[in-house]
């Protein structure tokens, strides 16, 4: 059942109000279970569209590592590799918080999304009226920003030089948000702006 939070419910994500201020969502959507907002050390996972196959396979470990270590993970996982970690994650037993750019009002449940939803380790969470029935770059955007300020930690997996991905770091930087990617050289762009490498968590 879907529910609604207000910005004076006590569900309502505190870390939303902080880090996105006076563009923190009147109301959120959400399907699933909520207790999963509470849950330590989540961490948000993003990968730009273009990614080398290097890194592609240190993302497919890391996913694996996130799986067994049963780490709360948060994303919009609209990119190629995020579809494909989403899909990895969901055949494990940790709990999994996804964000669609766009309302979940009409959003059709994949059917590989129904049985963590049954088994309460997955949450649909969603800034976005009715209206919003088709995800478009500006609402990406927004429900990025939402994902990020939820989480305790960004994994940034690989960021294409001038990138909105990469635009999108600096952001966070400027949140003070701790900003992982991972330990590649084609990352040095992001660890020169300020993240930190890692092969592990």
């Amino acid at each position: 059942m879907l529910q609604r939070l207000e910005q004076n419910s006590p569900r309502y994500p505190e870390s939303i109000r902080r880090f996105l201020g006076d563009r923190a969502p009147a109301t959120i959507s959400a399907l699933g279970n909520l207790d999963l907002l509470d849950k330590p050390q989540k961490l948000a996972l993003f990968c730009s569209v273009k990614c080398t196959g290097n890194l592609i396979l240190k993302l497919y470990d890391f996913a694996r590592e996130l799986r067994e270590k049963g780490v709360t993970v948060v994303g919009g996982f609209h990119s190629p590799m995020e579809k494909e970690c989403l899909a990895l994650l969901l055949r494990g037993s940790q709990p999994i918080i996804i964000c669609p750019a766009r309302s979940l009002e009409t959003f059709r449940l994949p059917a590989a999304w129904r049985a963590p939803l049954e088994s309460k380790r997955l949450l649909l969470l969603s800034p976005f009226t009715e209206k919003h029935s088709r995800a478009t770059a500006r609402l990406a955007q927004a429900r990025n920003e939402l994902v990020a300020a939820l989480a305790d930690m960004v994994l940034i997996a690989y960021a294409q030089p001038g990138s909105k991905t990469e635009a999108f770091a600096q952001q966070l930087l400027s949140w003070n948000k701790p900003l992982l990617t991972l330990d590649d050289k084609a990352n040095n762009q992001l660890v020169a702006l300020g993240a930190k490498q890692t092969a592990s968590l």
